[in-house]
């Protein structure tokens, strides 16, 4: 059985090298083809790569490199025309190709798409916890979030807690209703990290009714009449007076003008 041997360095940990590798091969494979496919992560030296292209040599092996530093890439091209390896760029051509397009220098610097990863993976945390922590579901993440939304029903906790959440903040929301305490949790978050959320009582009147007959409801029900609005606006004062806690009038603010508001007092 005729085996391959492939080589994968990288200055990182090699998975996009191991990857196009195990794609490109898998066009050619056969019962009688044989892959041995070893990663080379983390290499950043010279030394390094002269090792390996010299055991590429010594066992036949093609050789596949991810490398963002010019002099390393420069020293394969010589190396393996020296020992007669075969070896492939994946990088250099399209680092290249984008020095020309624009008109810039490479950084240069191994690992920066992990680091757009890490922060891929921040803002799917956050999203999770806004989620999780929405209506006041769990109290427990009241401690837990970077910020702590309350406000009365319809006045955008949710889409707000959202926005936010694609910022990488990881946010809770507690909504206030006259009749039930809020949670104890509430009172035990540092007040600078809570923002309470009013709405003029017209304009919640109208979009409580408009709620109301898109739910197929009678728009006269005591959720969106103005006294029952009235009533929950003093209940939050009272709570948000409690807390210390800034007051954010969302009336005529887009989401995302309250989110930089809120983004702009938090720096």
């Amino acid at each position: 059985m005729n085996l391959l041997r492939v080589f994968v360095i990288s200055d990182s940990v090699g998975e996009t090298g191991e990857l196009v590798a195990k794609a490109a091969v898998s066009q050619y494979l056969n019962p009688d083809q044989n892959v041995s496919l070893k990663r080379f992560p983390y290499i950043d030296s010279i030394d390094q790569v002269r090792d390996i292209i010299h055991m590429a040599a010594d066992q036949r092996a093609f050789v596949v490199y991810t490398l963002v530093a010019n002099k390393l890439r420069d020293f394969i091209v010589t190396e393996t025309a020296r020992l007669n390896v075969t070896a492939v760029d994946l990088m250099g051509p399209l680092l290249d190709a984008l020095k020309v397009e624009l008109n810039a220098e490479p950084l240069e610097e191994a690992g920066l798409v992990r680091k757009l990863d890490d922060d891929y993976f921040k803002k799917v945390e956050a999203i999770e916890f806004a989620v999780k922590y929405d209506d006041g579901r769990d109290p427990r993440g009241i401690l837990m979030a970077d910020i702590v939304l309350v406000g009365i029903s319809r006045t955008s906790k949710t889409p707000l807690s959202q926005y936010l959440a694609h910022k990488r903040l990881k946010v809770a929301n507690v909504p206030l209703v006259p009749e039930v305490d809020p949670p104890e949790e509430l009172f035990r978050v540092a007040p600078e990290k809570c923002f309470g959320l009013v709405i003029s009582p017209e304009k919640l009147n109208n979009i409580r009714k408009e709620r109301l007959i898109a739910l197929g409801l009678n728009d006269d029900a005591n959720y969106a009449k103005i006294q029952r609005i009235h009533e929950e606006i003093i209940h939050f004062n009272k709570v948000v007076e409690k807390i210390n806690c800034e007051v954010i009038d969302v009336t005529n603010r887009a989401v995302e003008e309250t989110a930089n508001l809120i983004m702009s007092k938090l720096k």
